[in-house]
């Protein structure tokens, strides 16, 4: 069983993400879900994005980043949208990083190493019709994460908008939610 560090969206920990966190639980993980927004979460992703443009977007990082202090080294590093920056910060910068699972996100290589380090695998799973996702950059970004990790795979979801995996959000589609949780447990099982 995978000991998983898994950070919320810009909506905070809703119940979509909390039932998630207990799916990963209900399969006999450990998850360690941080609360960046203390307690507070968000009816509409503008909300969300409101709030954490005004805690600041390093200051989240840097929040993310600590929560893994006093945990094992060998964590999976999984996130939703915002939480993708610290999953995939710690997934490439902290050592004995067992795997990352990087969702509705993804940042470019560079951005915080050069490189996907070596062993650790990853998954990153998007949907097709999310304007952040494939407009913005982060396809890219999740399709350079793969090519480098010697075991990568990016998932899309066909008709899927951003948060969909998230079943209090306005996005959620509860057929591809579920294909997710099938292929993330399915890639904890190995790791």
């Amino acid at each position: 069983m995978a000991d998983v560090l898994l950070f919320h969206h810009a909506q905070g920990q809703t119940p979509g993400f909390l039932a998630f966190a207990d799916a990963l639980r209900g399969a006999g993980h450990t998850v360690h879900p941080p609360d960046l927004y203390a307690g507070r979460s968000f009816a509409t992703l503008d909300e969300g994005m409101a709030n954490a443009r005004s805690i600041g977007f390093q200051k989240l990082l840097d929040q993310g980043v600590a929560a893994a202090e006093g945990l094992p080294d060998d964590l999976v590093y999984a996130g939703f949208s915002l939480g993708v920056m610290a999953a995939q910060r710690l997934a490439q910068t902290r050592p004995g990083a067992r795997g990352a699972v990087l969702l509705d996100s993804a940042i470019p290589l560079g951005e915080f190493a050069p490189d996907w380090p070596a062993g650790v695998p990853v998954q990153v799973h998007g949907g097709e019709a999310d304007e952040f996702f494939m407009d913005e950059g982060d396809v890219d970004a999740a399709r350079e994460v793969v090519a480098a990790a010697d075991d990568g795979a990016l998932y899309t979801y066909a008709g899927c908008g951003h948060l969909f995996a998230d079943a209090s959000t306005a996005a959620y589609d509860a057929d591809a939610a579920a294909l997710v949780r099938e292929r993330v447990l399915a890639f904890l099982a190995r790791l």
